[in-house]
């Protein structure tokens, strides 16, 4: 438990790191997959609308005993169409019946309407209420929350294009439209009825999306200040620290956000039946799920395919693979100088002991030195600006002014036939 209670602080601090951003094209095909059955649901399905869109009659009545496929059957002999959308509305005793059908005249409308009273054994004709809605209505719906969808976008440009910058904007609204085409999609496929509610619901839904992708956007512009100068990490590696600094508030913030949301919506299909509630959580259930979705796997990997194509992000990259690569490199050299170093040793010590020598020590010790050059020229990368070798002096000496670093070391190599003679003897002529 107090691991998992930790969890969030070490994801905070890079102990524990998830790579989301190096994964992006397993995203992308994920969601390439989840957009294409969304758009051909759409296309081959379409939407199922809900009356005060195409327009029709609607019957409301109290019959307790009946059955929807008994209703289904009185409205279709009575002239009300095969198409008709039979509804249970309310909860125990205040439970009703609402009939959806297609345009009737007003001759059809009371047929029907007379067929309900007395198949249905109600008290008189009038406990069948009648309203007719015209098409007018649901298209003047459709087109105020269109201007609504394109004024809420072009808001939302302005203000992250001031706040952080267009590329930022430009990711935010790809997963915007990511999750509205998603939202839509699993509409088109389920079957569910698109109402007014639904609307309302959907316009909603854009506000959630884009508050958790501003919220990683922050932390991803906080990492990347400052990061051509330092250099001690790509631009990705960087938004990917970003996100999982945010993980752990953003899936608590879309839980605590989806429960009461899940209790509307199990209380509408359950209790209440089909109704504007039932409408309005579902469209709400689903697009929070998507926004979240797309505020991590989205937004995030597409601003880093954005960001590292302007050169000097490419040049970083290039930076820091280079300076990994070196210090792996030095790590290696200065592990194989130790390793010299100690086999040179015990080379050494077992001459000393028995008087006589193993065998010609020349190649370790050049070895060792090449190795501890190696890591030498590693560390300092490069040398002071004033050391610079002055006319007459050797090669691979420096001027050793005050404060200056010593150049590298330089030592003559030794063949490998060269034998050591022992100090204070001389070579006989």
């Amino acid at each position: 438990m107090s691991r998992l209670g930790n969890i969030g602080g070490r994801l905070y601090r890079g102990e524990v790191s998830i790579d989301f951003v190096s994964r992006r094209r397993l995203w992308y095909m994920i969601s390439g997959l989840i957009l294409v059955i969304s758009i051909a649901a759409l296309l081959i399905r379409g939407l199922d609308y809900s009356v005060e869109f195409k327009g029709g009659s609607i019957f409301q009545f109290s019959a307790p005993a009946a059955t929807a496929t008994q209703i289904d059957q009185v409205v279709e002999a009575a002239g009300g169409g095969s198409d008709a959308i039979v509804q249970k509305v309310g909860v125990g005793s205040n439970t009703s019946w609402q009939v959806q059908t297609e345009k009737l005249p007003f001759s059809g409308q009371t047929k029907v309407q007379d067929a309900l009273a007395s198949d249905l054994h109600l008290s008189s004709v009038s406990d069948v209420s009648t309203t007719f809605v015209g098409p007018s209505w649901g298209g003047q719906i459709s087109e105020k929350a269109l201007e609504a969808l394109v004024a809420f976008l072009i808001a939302i440009v302005i203000y992250l294009s001031i706040a952080f910058e267009w590329k930022m904007a430009t990711a935010a609204l790809i997963a915007l439209a990511h999750d509205i085409v998603i939202t839509i999609g699993v509409y088109a496929l389920a079957g569910f009825q698109v109402s007014p509610a639904t609307v309302i619901g959907l316009l909603t839904i854009l506000g959630y999306s884009l508050y958790d992708t501003v919220v990683v956007f922050d932390k991803v512009r906080e990492n990347t200040a400052g990061l051509l100068g330092t250099g001690r990490s790509t631009y990705s590696q960087a938004a990917n620290l970003a996100l999982n600094q945010t993980l752990v508030r953003s899936i608590n913030t879309s839980i605590i956000a989806l429960l009461p949301v899940a209790s509307i919506l199990v209380v509408g299909v359950t209790l209440l039946g089909n109704g504007e509630l039932k409408d309005l959580a579902l469209v709400l259930f689903v697009g929070m799920l998507s926004g979240t979705y797309s505020s991590i796997f989205i937004a995030t990997p597409v601003l880093c395919d954005l960001k590292e194509r302007e050169p000097q992000y490419q040049a970083l990259a290039k930076r820091v693979a280079l300076r990994a690569s070196g210090g792996r490199a030095a790590q290696r050299a200065k592990a194989k100088a130790a390793k010299t170093a100690v086999s040179g040793g015990a080379a050494a010590g077992g001459t000393g002991a028995g008087g006589t020598s193993a065998g010609p020590p020349g190649d370790d010790a050049d070895d060792a030195d090449d190795a501890a050059q190696l890591a030498e020229d590693e560390d300092l990368a490069s040398p002071p600006p004033d050391e610079r070798v002055p006319a007459g002096r050797p090669a691979g000496t420096a001027a050793r002014g005050p404060g200056a670093r010593p150049g590298p070391r330089q030592q003559p190599r030794r063949s490998g036939t060269a034998k050591r003679r022992p100090s204070g003897k001389k070579k006989r002529r």
